[in-house]
């Protein structure tokens, strides 16, 4: 697996939406994987999506491979209600998945993120 997933915070819905018609077009031409971008409309959406557990989880995926939720739990050394809870916000995003097995994993094997933050355009 050599899959890259971008996250990125993007106020403008048109340009999310413009970059994410040229990687479709380039896939289609090209006939090979782009990636995965992921784009949330401001630093706090991405935060509450992309907690600090969340994110120990997703690494701590990456590191392991698939596992099972409970397994996770013990490697993380946390509940499995709670992780539970966590991974299925996760998979909803698409930065987890689960394989035929019923295994949770990380499908990428990196994680870019990219952030650039500046002043609000006054409306």
């Amino acid at each position: 697996m050599n899959r890259t997933a971008t996250i990125r915070i993007e106020r403008d819905t048109r340009l999310a939406l413009a970059r994410g018609a040229r990687g479709f077009a380039q896939a289609w031409r090209t006939r090979k994987d782009q990636g995965s971008d992921f784009t949330f409309e401001s630093p706090a959406a991405l935060f509450r999506s992309l907690t600090p557990a969340r994110w120990e989880a997703i690494e701590r995926l990456q590191a392991l491979g698939p596992s099972t939720l409970r397994g996770l739990a013990r490697a993380l050394d946390r509940d499995v209600k709670s992780v539970h809870r966590d991974i299925h916000a996760l998979i909803e995003i698409g930065l987890v998945t689960k394989d035929s097995k019923g295994s949770v994993l990380v499908p990428f094997s990196r994680i870019r993120t990219e952030f650039d933050l500046q002043p609000r355009q006054a409306a």
